[in-house]
């Protein structure tokens, strides 16, 4: 099972579009959910409203600019090697504010897909995509480069 557990809705037709359909493709290789839970613009909030979707023996990746930078292969070979010990990830996109302190000290890996701020609905896209691109890596599929 792969959990997105995600601060805020996204209302631009264009981005649910792209989330929905990299959403649909990560289906067809892994069971994937979205959870959008509420922006609270209160860290401590929202950290406790994301520990209600986490649980203990799921492997949590905060995405976190501080984070490890990889590239898509070295993405997927983590995702390859996770599964091989934990039957869920959990991937935790934070508000505006960031992550509350508990969130990324209970996160097993922390990841930063860039130095850039992004709006969050084209991060979720960013990220859906990148999962989509590890199932095809891992499954030795032509996938455009």
């Amino acid at each position: 099972m792969i959990n997105i557990i995600c601060l805020g809705k996204i209302k631009e037709d264009y981005l649910n579009a792209l989330i929905h359909d990299y959403y649909t493709r990560i289906n067809k290789y892994h069971k994937t959910e979205i959870i959008e839970l509420k922006d609270e613009n209160d860290l401590v909030k929202e950290s406790i409203n994301i520990f209600k979707h986490i649980k203990d023996k799921d492997y949590v990746i905060a995405l976190d600019i501080k984070g490890e930078k990889m590239d898509s292969t070295s993405f997927a070979k983590t995702i390859d090697d996770i599964f091989i010990s934990y039957s869920t990830i959990d991937f935790i996109i934070g508000s505006s504010e960031g992550l509350d302190q508990s969130i990324k000290k209970r996160a097993n890996k922390l990841i930063s897909f860039s130095d850039f701020t992004m709006p969050h609905g084209l991060f979720r896209g960013v990220l859906l995509e990148q999962i989509y691109r590890a199932f095809k890596i891992n499954n030795n599929e032509k996938y455009h480069k």
